[in-house]
């Protein structure tokens, strides 16, 4: 197993690839599954490794120059300790985020003491973070050669759960007054401990940049104690050892890593190599100037947030300091939704940063779930978070956020649809369902007004397939009009020549024409625009009196009240109630209800649960007749002279009402009254031609 074990290490040692070593001391006991020679042990120690991109090389391991001292974490720290490694996270790969945004704090706090003057060792290094992979002794070790620790800062930071030293550094920066250091990312001192989650022990060599500092050793399995001891030739920065447990060596794993890295850390403001291997490439773009950022470089960091392979059709690059610290890199796509993104079970596609680290890929609550269709970044220094930086806090905050981002969107969009007509009538096209979703869902006024702007329809004074917009409908009323008439249909065809659009054909009205199903859902949930009513032609048709009609060619007035309590007799239950109108003319009848949008929607939805006659009763039906129709007029002669036909022909007439209102779901219940409608109309001729016969006989 030895000769195996150095031939290993021969062999890499030839190729060049680094291989980082857990440092052993007599002090300190280490479990390992085969027992290690002397001779391979100083072969280890030997080996020189060569970072790729780095200004010197971490060449000599740190040999032991003094004892270490013991010290034990208070009993309350101890129960924190394991809250920390066994319930504060959700994944076990974020200890890797958390342990490079410290390293990355740690260089920036090198950077910042830098500008300001202060004497630091070696002040002119490049600053990198370097990750080395060992499988076979399953680390991973985390290297960065920033301002690093002091012992009492080693015992302060490490020693004390939740105490945040980078947070602690930006207080004092704050007090002094100084240029305020904005990229620093820790907050809450919990970060370190998540590696605990997958280390059975871990190793942190620190060394202070404040010159004569000397090393330390931090060593810790996180049972409740931890030891101090003071080293020879350790590099100043961190290198933090972790020994992984059995368990979790697949993040020993090379490409394991560098998947973990990309998912959170892609962005952070140092180089951050695996083995060599520089691994962050990209930009954090949201945080360029916009001017900066070309065609080419939006349709990459497009296509890495989306993971898709189109190209965003239009781009928000949006940054603001009030009410919120934002700044905003958002996407919508130029592809047309598949059926999974029209789902509301669908994910969100915006990714949530705080101070360019992941926090989550598929924020939810960022922007309502109508806007689901839009991808790209957020990031802000003023969202809160809890301890473990995966969970929003403060619905306040974020309610706030969520409104601002959504209104910044709309205003976008509205500025698009006056700009670029032609690619936002593209994208209505493609994405107003969700537009329509956004007014139905939503609860604010205000946001429904603002995105029933961008809503398009065909309408009654234009010709067909050219759209209006509802702020442009509002321009062209007449004078003294308070509403905004819809109209629900098919097709255009079926809308023009619907009995509910007579009335205000005659008057010269706008409608607008909403030809698929869920509109009038949509304008129904609108209500108001611009302070105007938004109304559906036929309740518009309800609101007229009660008053008998009294026109040239109508019924008399008396007979017209005769005819609406038999037909109200004859049909019963059906109708709640028989009225004359005067707004129809080339049509006999129509049915109205009081919310023809809602009533159509039951009856599509829960129809088929209820009797005929509990649907009756629970439409409440209002049964509006033309005077002055010839079959009107017709069925007033035929109620006395012949009751059947005439009741045939009422409920015929109901009947065709309740179609043209979309109030049948299925219209073949329809065929046996038509069938028995048309053998009287048969019968009732062949009786008049048998009757005229005999006296044509006689004439001859």
């Amino acid at each position: 197993m030895v000769v195996r074990a150095a031939s290993y290490l021969s062999r890499v040692a030839n190729t060049g690839v680094r291989v980082v070593a857990p440092t052993f001391r007599s002090t300190v006991e280490v479990a390992r599954p085969i027992r290690i020679s002397a001779n391979l042990l100083q072969s280890r120690q030997n080996l020189q490794p060569r970072w790729v991109g780095c200004s010197r090389c971490f060449s000599t391991e740190p040999a032991t120059k003094g004892e270490p001292v013991e010290h034990e974490f208070q009993a309350e720290t101890r129960m924190l300790l394991d809250i920390v490694a066994k319930s504060l996270y959700s994944e076990k790969e974020v200890f890797i985020r958390e342990l490079i945004s410290n390293a990355s704090d740690a260089i920036e706090k090198f950077r910042y003491l830098s500008m300001t003057g202060e004497t630091l060792d070696e002040a002119d290094r490049q600053t990198v973070i370097n990750i080395s992979t060992d499988k076979a002794f399953k680390t991973l070790t985390i290297q960065d050669n920033g301002i690093g620790m002091t012992k009492d800062e080693l015992i302060s930071n490490l020693g004390t759960i939740a105490r945040s030293g980078s947070k602690a550094f930006m207080q004092n920066v704050k007090e002094t007054g100084k240029v305020e250091a904005k990229d620093i990312i820790g907050q809450f001192g919990v970060g370190f401990y998540s590696a605990f989650m997958v280390a059975s022990k871990i190793e942190v060599f620190s060394k202070s940049s404040v010159p004569g500092s000397t090393g330390f050793l931090w060593t810790s399995d996180g049972t409740g104690k931890y030891t101090i001891q003071e080293m020879e030739d350790v590099e100043v920065g961190t290198k933090i050892v972790i020994h992984l447990k059995p368990e979790d060596s697949e993040f020993s794993d090379e490409n394991t890593v560098k998947d973990v890295i990309k998912k959170y850390s892609n962005f952070v403001g140092s180089d951050v190599s695996v083995n060599g291997s520089k691994t962050n490439q990209l930009k954090p773009v949201w945080l360029l100037d916009p001017k900066e950022v070309d065609e080419e470089l939006h349709n990459d960091f497009y296509r890495y947030v989306s993971n898709a392979f189109d190209k965003p059709r239009f781009r928000l690059h949006y940054r603001t300091d009030a009410p919120m610290d934002i700044r905003a890199l958002l996407y919508i796509p130029e592809s047309r939704p598949g059926m999974f993104e029209t789902s509301r079970e669908a994910d969100s596609g915006v990714a949530l940063y705080c101070r360019k680290i992941l926090i989550k890929s598929r924020a939810e609550n960022l922007l309502p779930k109508w806007l689901r269709f839009v991808k790209g970044v957020v990031d802000s220094e003023d969202i809160p978070l809890n301890l473990s930086r995966e969970l929003l806090q403060d619905s306040s905050l974020i309610r706030k956020l969520r409104t601002v981002l959504t209104n910044r969107i709309l205003r976008y969009l509205q500025e698009r649809a006056r700009k670029e007509k032609k690619s936002f009538l593209e994208f209505y096209r493609d994405y107003g369902f969700f537009l329509k979703e956004g007014i139905v869902t939503s609860t604010e006024k205000l946001e429904k007004e603002e995105i029933g702007k961008l809503l398009r329809f065909e309408c009654s004074s234009l010709p067909a397939g050219e759209t209006i917009s509802l702020p442009e409908y509002c321009d062209k009323m007449k004078a003294g009009q308070r509403d905004i008439f819809y109209l629900s249909a098919p097709s255009r065809q079926l809308a023009e020549s619907s009995p509910y659009y007579e009335n205000l054909r005659k008057r010269d009205l706008d409608v607008l024409f909403c030809y698929e199903s869920y509109d009038e859902l949509v304008l129904m949930q609108l209500m108001e625009f611009d302070k105007k009513k938004v109304t559906s032609v036929e309740k518009e048709m309800r609101q007229d009196s009660d008053e008998a009609i009294d026109t040239e060619g109508s019924l008399p007035v008396k007979d017209q009240s005769e005819l609406s309590d038999w037909i109200k007799s004859t049909l019963g239950q059906k109708v709640a109630k028989v009225r004359t109108t005067g707004k129809l003319d080339s049509h006999p009848c129509v049915v109205t209800v009081e919310e023809m949008a809602a009533a159509r929607h039951f009856i599509k939805t829960q129809g088929s649960n209820f009797s005929e006659e509990q649907r009756y009763t629970i439409l409440q039906p209002q049964f509006e007749i033309n005077p002055a129709h010839p079959l009107i007029k017709k069925i007033a002669q035929l109620k006395t002279k012949e009751p059947k036909l005439s009741i045939a022909l009422t409920e015929q007439l109901f009947a065709n009402a309740m179609v043209s209102a979309g109030l049948v779901d299925d219209p073949r219940t329809m065929l046996n009254n038509i069938n028995e409608l048309l053998t009287m109309v048969l019968e009732r001729n062949t009786t008049s031609s048998e009757s005229t016969q005999p006296s044509e006989s006689s004439d001859n």
